[in-house]
């Protein structure tokens, strides 16, 4: 049977030694949350990043905006909380109203304050060789998670299925700058099975349930990003866990893998920033 990567005990550990770097500050660090509109799961999602940055001394402020919030209004709201020095870091929840472009609305943060790394400036600096501002949270947290458990990446070879801007494609940079050779599969990838069985650590972000056990060799790492509720209500991701827990050597749950790991990225980078602008 795998061993359990577990985000739960990771976040917790990470967030305790957190709280005390943060009880030692002068001032504490000020995450701003920007929501448009009255999606319940992203208020879910706002609430729960609120009460992580409550629970270990960051203030947190949601900014909550109807949704027919035009564009520029928006980016308006956001150069405000760009000039505010008691903000430290800025993030917008995804997604936004389809009569908003996000790009547009996510380059408007000052990339020394873009909490979840989203910038073109940041992704620049990523997918250049050199060292961004903060890293994206959900990339952050999957490295973190393995770095616990002492998985060493160089020399292997790490197939990521999903291209997303928020997991797929920064994890690569991320995971090619560790030395380890990097494929990426997607919607239009032919052969997904006869990729995946040559795979040492397989990392899947899709959001429905399409690897099985006859899809990956024996001993692989396996890393489930995806997260989503069945016909039944169940909450899963994108793995057969039960049986392929049988074959691998570790592998995330869900729900308590890299879920966790993600909001406790976001705090990690909030106190980042925060010492990167007070550093003078």
């Amino acid at each position: 049977m795998a061993i359990i990567l577990d985000g739960k005990k990771l976040r917790d550990k990470l967030l305790a030694d957190l709280k005390l770097r943060v009880e030692k500050l002068s001032t504490k660090p000020t995450l701003a949350v920007v929501l448009v509109g009255e999606d319940p799961a992203s208020k879910i999602y706002v609430n729960n990043k609120k009460k992580a940055a409550e629970n270990i001394g960051i203030n947190s402020i949601i900014i909550n905006l109807p949704s027919f919030t035009g564009e520029t209004e928006l980016i308006q709201k956001i150069e405000e909380l760009n000039n505010d020095p008691q903000v430290t870091a800025i993030l917008v929840q995804l997604p936004l109203p389809k009569h908003i472009n996000k790009n547009n609305i996510i380059n408007s943060i000052n990339p020394k304050k873009d909490a979840d790394g989203f910038t073109t400036a940041n992704f620049g600096l990523l997918f250049s060789g050199q060292k961004p501002y903060v890293y994206p949270c959900t990339p952050k947290g999957i490295l973190l998670l393995l770095d616990e458990y002492e998985i060493n990446l160089e020399g292997k070879h790490v197939v990521i299925i999903g291209r997303s801007n928020i997991v797929g494609r920064p994890l690569s940079q991320m995971i090619l700058d560790r030395n380890a050779t990097v494929t990426i599969c997607h919607s239009r990838t032919q052969n997904l099975a006869g990729i995946t069985k040559t795979a040492d650590v397989l990392i899947s972000a899709v959001g429905e349930k399409i690897i099985e056990e006859n899809m990956l060799k024996s001993d692989c790492i396996v890393v489930d990003v995806g997260i989503f509720k069945d016909e039944t209500g169940k909450t899963r991701g994108d793995v057969d866990f039960e049986n392929v827990s049988k074959i691998a050597s570790y592998i995330t749950p869900v729900p308590g893998g890299v879920g966790p790991m993600t909001i406790t990225s976001l705090m990690l980078n909030t106190v980042e920033l925060y010492n990167m602008q007070h550093c003078d």
